[in-house]
């Protein structure tokens, strides 16, 4: 039996994300992103775009923003 990770804080990257945390990634980093931004308590995202709400596709949406608690711009 495996038990499920936990975690209190998770960090993760992304490429485009907008204010209400509803982030995007690009190559590997869709890998493990979503997954520690559901397991963890706390959730800080470092994007590399900020756009505005409305602007990303609900299809391209990988981790939905009830997941996220933090946003952080950092250029690309």
């Amino acid at each position: 039996l495996e038990y499920p990770i936990k975690a209190d804080f998770a960090l993760i990257k992304a490429f485009q994300g907008d204010r209400w945390g509803n982030l995007t990634y690009r190559k590997a980093a869709r890998n493990f992103g979503p997954v520690m931004a559901a397991a963890s308590k706390h959730t800080v995202a470092q994007v590399s775009e900020v756009v505005d709400l409305g602007v990303l596709n609900p299809e391209h949406i990988v981790t939905p923003g009830i997941f996220v608690h933090e946003v952080v711009h950092v250029g690309a």
